[in-house]
């Protein structure tokens, strides 16, 4: 059965049918650039016209980068303030014709893809998934079981929000080398790794197809760090599988 999935992201805007017995996008994801600034109107605008390229007409599943309860986004750091308390949910159903719509942090949905499909099959412990792109989504599970919306990317870090050190974008706006880069990752999974003891990280989000400029780079991690095996098409993919749990 194919459910359709939409990555709501700081720079774009991504969505496709997936395939839940593949775990696996059923056509080729269409992207659009996220809107600046990222309010909640032009950003459903935005998720209307990644579904109507696909005259899509089922239920849809959606990420957003923050933190989601009950349909309503609490946090809006990588997207206009005018998301926080927002009934999200209501309107992107309102805004794809009611269409029904099930709205979830982007990290979780990353996570539940790889922990069904992914790099974290079969994985007991404490496994968690790290999202490196505008911001550093997160994901928890204990045995297989979720923790929601932790948002681990907002730690503070030498008196920063992790994000702004170890994101991928910041990797970008201060033209940092991989090594550099990786001894900033490196700070953060120590971080992370005191706090919670993971036995496993997956490193997810769009910089995991270049893994292996990085991770080997990463020294001192107790936990084993492996790239997200569904890279940047996990948030889609666990979208897609939360709309069928409603």
């Amino acid at each position: 059965m194919d459910v359709f999935g939409v990555d709501i992201g700081g720079s774009g805007i991504k969505g496709a049918p997936v395939d839940l017995e593949r775990g696996d996008l059923a056509q080729e994801r269409h992207k659009v650039l996220t809107p600046q600034p990222a309010t909640p109107d032009a950003v459903a605008d935005g998720v209307a016209e990644v579904v109507g390229h696909f005259d899509w007409s089922g239920p849809v599943g959606v990420t957003f980068p923050g933190v989601v309860t009950g349909g309503i986004t609490r946090t809006a750091a990588n997207v206009d303030k005018g998301w926080v308390d927002v009934d999200a949910g209501k309107l992107l159903a309102d805004r794809l014709g009611g269409l029904p719509v099930t709205i979830l942090n982007d990290g979780d949905a990353a996570g539940i893809a790889e922990m069904a499909f992914g790099a974290g099959r079969g994985r007991k412990g404490t496994v968690i998934l790290l999202t490196f792109g505008t911001g550093i989504g997160s994901a928890v599970f204990i045995d297989g079981r979720l923790v929601p919306n932790t948002e681990l990317g907002h730690l503070e870090l030498h008196g920063h929000d992790a994000e702004k050190r170890a994101s991928t974008k910041a990797k970008e706006d201060e033209e940092l080398s991989w090594h550099h880069w990786a001894h900033r990752v490196q700070k953060y999974l120590a971080h992370v790794e005191m706090l919670f003891s993971p036995e496993l990280f997956i490193i997810g989000g769009g910089v995991s197809r270049k893994a292996d400029k990085f991770v080997p780079l990463i020294e001192g991690i107790r936990a084993e760090i492996v790239p997200a095996e569904l890279q940047n098409n996990a948030g889609i993919v666990g979208a897609a599988m939360a709309a069928t749990s409603r």
